[in-house]
Formats: C-alpha cells, structure tokens, sequence
C-alpha cells in the first residue's frame, strides 16, 4: 500500500511539472508571436507568399472564434445556429484576409515587448512598441491575451495607441446591421464581398 501511494504521489509531482513546463507565458507567446511574424514578412518572400504565412500565424495564435462572437455582439443572441455557423465560417475568412493584407504592407517590423499585467485568471495584457523608423514614428501596441490555457494562450484584442481593434470592429458590424433595420443578413452580404 505504501509503494502503491509513494507511486501515486510521484506521478502526481511529474505531471503537474510537466504541465508547468509545457505552459508559455503570455510576454514569451508575443515575443515568439511577433517574430513569427517579422520572419514571414522578409522581403525575400512575395506578397502571396507573405499573406500565406500571416493567415497560417493568425490561425494559430488568434483566438478568431471569441473575437467574431465579441464583434458581433448581442445579435449573438438573436439568430439561429445556423447563422451562428455561417457567420463562424464568414467571419474567420474575413479575418484572416483582413489580418494578413493589412500587416503583408509591413517590411520587417520590429516589435518589442515591454512588460505584462495579469488582469485575472483569464487574461494577461502585454505591452509592447513597434520601433520607430525613418519612415514611420514609435507605435505603442497592447496584446490582451486570453490566458486561461496557459498552453495554448490566444490573442483576443489589439489596442494600438489606446484604440481597441475588437471593439472598433464591433461597433462596424452593429452599424451594418443597425443601417439596415437589424438585419444580420446585410453584415453576411458585406463579409462575402470581403472574402471575394
């Protein structure tokens, strides 16, 4: 019996340190994420080659579910599963053409993380400033990283110089779909003519 709980108690301390090791702080998981990303926008790649790369980056490090049901809002709540998942696939090829388009514009930005704060056990901020240039000035940049998989954290929000990207985005699909007597339709029409 003893040796039965001397192994049980053993297995016990090496799975929780393996759980430990395999966990990535959020300030690392930015640092990483961010040079990923300079790497895949070297010159030596094309702009096809670039998005790809970007779009491949974003999958696995956004947590673009939880962005598209923030961004659209109560009107979650409103439509039917099927909608739900309509919008799931809409919303992801937007974001990821939209994602990697706008940052493939960048030759080898440089990002350095500066601290973090956890906020709770859910979400860390990160922060951190894209080097100024010649051609363009210092640019302060916050990650809000969904922490509570310490394995698998995911970027949920963007704030550059105080501008949140998720709620900017938010408040866009709400007035789609405010401008069209709250038909969540019209915000399906948009992003398929988006992802064209």
């Amino acid at each position: 019996m003893k040796k039965i709980l001397t192994f049980v108690t053993f297995l016990t301390i090496i799975l929780s340190n393996i759980g430990k090791v395999h966990s990535i702080e959020a300030d690392i998981f930015v640092q990483s994420t961010v040079n990923r990303a300079s790497e895949a926008l070297n010159d030596k790649f094309s702009q096809e080659e670039k998005i790809e790369k970007l779009k491949e980056i974003a999958s696995e490090t956004v947590d673009i579910k939880g962005i598209g049901f923030y961004t659209l809002g109560a009107y979650r709540k409103s439509i039917s599963n099927d909608q739900i998942k309509q919008y799931e696939t809409l919303f992801t090829q937007y974001f990821l053409k939209s994602f990697a388009s706008r940052l493939a514009e960048y030759s080898n930005p440089e990002i350095e993380v500066t601290s973090k704060k956890k906020l709770n056990e859910n979400y860390t901020m990160v922060s951190s400033i894209l080097v100024s240039t010649a051609q363009r000035p210092e640019v302060k940049i916050d990650w809000r990283i969904y922490t509570k998989n310490s394995e698998n954290p995911l970027i949920r929000d963007l704030i550059i110089e105080g501008l949140s990207l998720a709620r900017t985005q938010k408040e866009e699909f709400s007035s789609i779909i405010q401008s069209n007597d709250g038909d969540i339709n019209a915000l399906f029409a948009t992003l398929k003519e988006f992802v064209k």
